[in-house]
């Protein structure tokens, strides 16, 4: 009997035939085949990935559609993507949900149909509205992670500071030209810094973070969004080392990693404190 075969009938018997047991079998015995040191965690992760997971993806861009994508074969339970944009025909070269097929039609509408085919066990909750204080802070409450690939600071800080309100573990992206940044805050921890530590929000523009003015290589946003999606994964599986309270700076011209550690900043907690 292979490794492989092994793995799955140890799931069978650990997971109970969960709904979504097929996509966590195929994941569990392929680390398992790899990495048998790991198979306890990795049990356990998945059969939490699968049962309990609840993901919010706010934007569905050239970030938000690889996020999506590599969640949902990867066998979560509840994901919810917000946008209230249309697929436009400049869109196409980054984000890989979308085809021509698409143009003019609601991004989350086409997104939920695809990924729905890629894996119809996952439950899927599209918001289709323009993200605000008020809708984002109903929705919130309802999920464990958070994925923010917006493209404009106004809905960063804000999802930034609720995901602080309510501590939620929140995976940032931000990318431009041949760069990319990511971002880890796991609010239950308080020490945990947060964005607004990083930006100055009195003199950060929106141009840095708009492909269709800065941009953008395709693979650049495809990568980004796959490392959210990959960072989120690693916390539920409860593996690798954590990027909490760290920036990652992508430069994929050069092939440059950098971590740098943030700190918390007066500036940051006067904001805190006035939310």
């Amino acid at each position: 009997m292979s490794l492989l075969s092994v793995a799955i009938d140890s799931l069978k018997e650990v997971s109970g035939d969960q709904p979504n047991s097929s996509f966590a079998f195929e994941i569990s015995a392929t680390l398992f085949a790899t990495s048998p040191s790991l198979l306890g965690r990795i049990l356990y992760g998945i059969f939490i990935l699968v049962s309990d997971s609840k993901i919010l993806i706010i934007g569905m861009g050239g970030l938000g559609c690889p996020a999506a994508d590599f969640l949902t074969r990867s066998g979560i339970g509840k994901l919810g993507i917000v946008d209230h944009d249309t697929v436009s025909l400049s869109n196409i070269h980054r984000q890989s949900l979308y085809d021509e097929k698409d143009l003019n039609h609601s991004k989350v509408i086409i997104a939920k149909k695809k990924l729905n085919r890629i894996n119809p066990k996952t439950k899927i909750n599209l918001y289709n509205f323009k993200m605000d204080r008020v809708k984002f802070e109903k929705i919130i409450k309802n999920y464990d992670f958070i994925i923010d690939g917006t493209d404009n600071f106004e809905s960063k800080f804000l999802i930034n500071d609720l995901s602080l309100k309510y501590k939620k573990f929140l995976v940032t992206g931000a990318i431009s030209k041949f760069d990319g940044h990511i971002f880890t805050f796991n609010f239950v921890d308080k020490n945990t810094p947060s964005l607004r530590d990083f930006y100055q929000e009195e003199v950060i523009t929106d141009e840095i973070l708009n492909c269709e003015y800065e941009g953008i290589l395709g693979p650049v946003a495809g990568t980004i969004g796959t490392m959210l999606a990959n960072e989120v994964l690693k916390k539920i599986l409860k593996i690798g080392q954590n990027l909490n309270g760290f920036i990652l700076i992508i430069d994929l011209l050069n092939l440059s990693f950098r971590k740098v550690k943030l700190n918390k900043t007066k500036k940051s907690e006067n904001k805190k404190s006035n939310k």
